[in-house]
C-alpha cells in the first residue's frame, strides 16, 4: 500500500521536473501565449490601418470638385427632318428601318423557273384553295386560321411532259406560326404512306428547320404511268417554303429537289 501510494508522487515529481538543457515549464507557457497576442495586436493594428485609409479616402473624394466627363465624340448628330406625308409615302418609307425584305410583295421571293421550264401560274392565293390540297381541307382550313396565316404565294412549271414543279411560300403574323406549320408538315414525311424515309438536309440550314424527302417508291397502277413525289419544307423566320415535286415516269434526282430548296432559301 505504501510502495502504491509513493509510486504516482514519485511519478509528479518526474513529470513535473524539466530535463536538463529543455527550459522549464514556467517559461515555455507564458512565452508562448505572449507569442499569440502580438500576432493578434498585429493582426488588428493592420485592419484599423485599412480602415482608417479607406475613411480617409472617402473624405478626401467627398470635398473635391466632381471631374466633368469627357465630351461626345459626335455631340452633333445630323438626323434627317420629319417631311409631311405627300402622294409618294407609303407604309414602307414611314417604317424604313424596320422594314424586311418579306414586307414587301411576296411574289418578287419566289424562286424563278429554270430555263427550259414553262410557267404555269404564279401569284397569290387563297387560305380554302391551299387547304383542297390537304386530305381534310375544313381541318387544314381552320390550322390555317388560328396560325393566323397572312399570306401565300405561289409559282408553278413544267419540264417537258413528265416534271410538275409548285413553289409556294406561306407568311405567317409572328415566327411561331411559322414553325408550327414546319414542325407539323415535317412530322408526317416520313410515314409509309407519304415519303416513307427520313428525308436529307437542306445545304446552309439546320436540319430541324427543313429537308427534303423524295418517295422511296413511285406509285404504280396498272395503266397509269408510275408516280413518283418528292417535297421540301422549310422555314426561314415567319415564311416557310413548300415545293412539291411530280414526276409521271418515276424518276426524281434529289439533287434537283435540294438545289430548287436552297435557291428559294438564299432569296428569302
Amino acid at each position: 500500500m505504501e510502495h502504491e501510494q509513493t509510486i504516482p508522487e514519485q511519478r509528479k515529481e518526474a513529470e513535473s521536473s524539466p530535463e536538463p538543457g529543455t527550459p522549464d515549464a514556467a517559461q515555455t507557457g507564458p512565452r508562448r501565449r505572449r507569442r499569440g497576442r502580438a500576432v493578434l495586436l498585429i493582426a488588428g493594428a493592420a485592419v484599423l490601418g485599412v480602415l482608417a485609409g479607406t475613411v480617409t479616402g472617402y473624405a478626401v473624394q467627398y470635398d473635391r470638385e466632381p471631374t466633368p466627363l469627357a465630351p461626345l465624340a459626335q455631340a452633333d448628330l445630323a438626323y434627317p427632318k420629319a417631311l409631311a406625308p405627300d402622294d409618294a409615302t407609303t407604309h414602307r418609307t414611314i417604317n424604313a428601318n424596320r422594314w424586311h425584305a418579306s414586307d414587301d410583295d411576296l411574289t418578287k421571293l419566289l424562286v424563278e423557273a429554270p430555263s427550259g421550264a414553262k410557267k404555269q401560274e404564279s401569284g397569290y392565293g387563297s387560305l380554302d384553295f391551299l387547304a383542297l390540297d390537304f386530305k381534310e381541307p375544313d381541318n387544314a382550313l381552320r390550322e390555317f386560321t388560328s396560325a393566323r396565316t397572312r399570306r401565300i404565294a405561289s409559282v408553278s412549271w413544267t419540264v417537258g411532259d413528265s416534271t410538275f414543279v409548285t413553289v409556294t411560300l406561306l407568311q405567317f403574323a409572328d415566327r411561331g406560326g411559322a414553325d408550327d406549320y414546319q414542325q407539323e408538315q415535317s412530322g408526317y414525311m416520313s410515314d409509309k404512306d407519304h415519303a416513307a424515309n427520313d428525308g436529307v438536309p437542306i445545304p446552309g440550314i439546320s436540319s430541324d428547320l427543313g429537308r427534303v424527302w423524295v418517295d422511296s417508291k413511285a406509285e404504280e397502277k396498272a395503266g397509269y404511268l408510275p408516280m413518283r413525289g418528292a417535297r421540301a419544307v422549310a422555314r426561314r423566320g415567319d415564311l416557310v417554303l413548300d415545293i412539291h415535286f411530280v414526276n409521271n415516269r418515276g424518276k426524281i434526282a434529289e439533287g434537283d429537289v435540294v438545289d430548287l430548296a436552297k435557291r428559294q432559301l438564299e432569296r428569302l
